[in-house]
């Protein structure tokens, strides 16, 4: 039999200790010395870094009573007006007043040449005096038993006769002239002295101007906010501005724009504003409650809402949607904002509802700067 050389017997003994190591199941970790029975330390977790918070200026800032004002684009109109026309066709003879000349109640404003109707009536007129002298002896004459009663029967109705013809008479007279139909301001003219005219053409145009009316369109959204006798105020472009109240506000919307006719009424006693100026009308509902903050503040929520943003007890941010109570110059009335909220004034657009932030007081010259605002808004 061959031989073992050694370095075969060297692996042999090797490859035994291997097996024997294996099948007592005891291991030990490389480069640690861990006893039996201890647990190997944990291994230390790595530190996770705080977040960074943003930090958002806030304030609280006070509500105020505000009248609801609506505002809406519109144009002056007369009061009352007329187009006036003639009943009678003929020769102008009388023109007394000229374009621009006011007039009263009954005024005449023309006449033509009706010398046949004056004399029918001047006739008419006798024609009734001669039946009244006659009526009042007949009724001496019946109530004495001199007269029968058939003879003060036919004198009463001569009498009526008469009156009838002279009322149509003058009827007749009537239709030659055109008469002023309440005060107002003759705006135009359309025939002179000696002109003809026919009957039924228009002479002359009368406006009323006292009040004066803002007529304009409101919204469906915007007509559960306004009554009749409400405050409204109206703005010319020349920059006048005048003070009066919602007189008639319609019921039946235009088809075409589903909006609603209003018109208020402007005391106007120098005439001095005339009709088909355009204006800016403004009209006032009930006060509530509103906050009175600079346009930078408003924001839009991520479905498009309009509304600010604020912070509430745990510094976490939350969007508040706004009524707009009123636009001015220097700022917005809002309602539907909280009387405690802490409204963002600086960062809001950079952050979004659910976001918690470092809040912290708006600092004096932010202040300043709302309040400057705000200040220019009332004014």
């Amino acid at each position: 039999m061959a031989r073992i050389k050694m370095h075969q017997f060297a692996a042999f003994l090797v490859l035994a200790a291997s097996a024997a190591w294996v099948l007592t199941g005891e291991f030990t970790s490389v480069g640690s010395a861990a006893a039996e029975g201890e647990s190997p330390p944990a291994t230390q977790e790595a530190a996770t870094p705080a977040p960074i918070l943003r930090t958002v200026a806030v304030v609280k800032v006070p509500q105020v009573k505000h009248a609801r004002a609506i505002h809406i684009s519109g144009q002056t109109a007369a009061d009352k007006k007329a187009v006036l026309s003639i009943r009678a066709g003929g020769i102008v003879a009388e023109r007394p007043f000229g374009e621009g000349d006011p007039v009263k109640e009954g005024d005449l404003i023309l006449s033509i040449d009706a010398a046949a109707k004056r004399a029918a009536v001047a006739t008419a007129e006798q024609a009734l005096a001669q039946r009244e002298t006659e009526a009042k002896a007949i009724e001496r004459l019946y109530k004495s038993g001199s007269a029968s009663k058939s003879q003060w029967d036919a004198v009463k109705t001569a009498l009526a006769a008469a009156k009838s013809q002279l009322e149509g008479a003058q009827s007749e007279l009537d239709t030659a002239e055109v008469r002023a139909p309440f005060a107002g301001v003759i705006d135009k003219l359309d025939i002179e002295k000696g002109s003809s005219v026919m009957q039924g053409g228009p002479v002359a145009t009368l406006l009323a101007l006292d009040p004066v009316l803002g007529v304009g369109e409101i919204s469906e959204n915007d007509l559960r906010f306004i009554e009749v006798g409400d405050k409204a105020s109206m703005r010319l472009v020349n920059g006048d501005k005048l003070e009066g109240a919602v007189r008639y506000i319609s019921r039946e919307a235009s088809p075409a724009t589903r909006t609603f006719r209003v018109e208020v009424a402007f005391a106007n006693p120098d005439l001095k504003v005339p009709a088909g100026m355009t204006a800016e009308i403004t009209l006032f509902g009930d006060e509530v409650d509103a906050t009175i903050l600079p346009r930078s503040v408003v924001t839009l929520s991520d479905k498009g809402d309009l509304g600010i943003r604020a912070v509430d007890a745990a510094n976490t941010v939350v969007f508040v949607p706004i009524d707009i109570v009123d636009d001015m110059p220097g700022g917005l009335v809002l309602g539907g904002i909280p009387s405690d909220a802490r409204i963002i004034v600086a960062g809001q657009d950079l952050v979004a509802e659910g976001d918690t932030v470092n809040a912290v007081e708006a600092d004096m010259e932010t202040i300043k700067r709302l309040a400057g605002e705000v200040t220019g808004a009332v004014e």
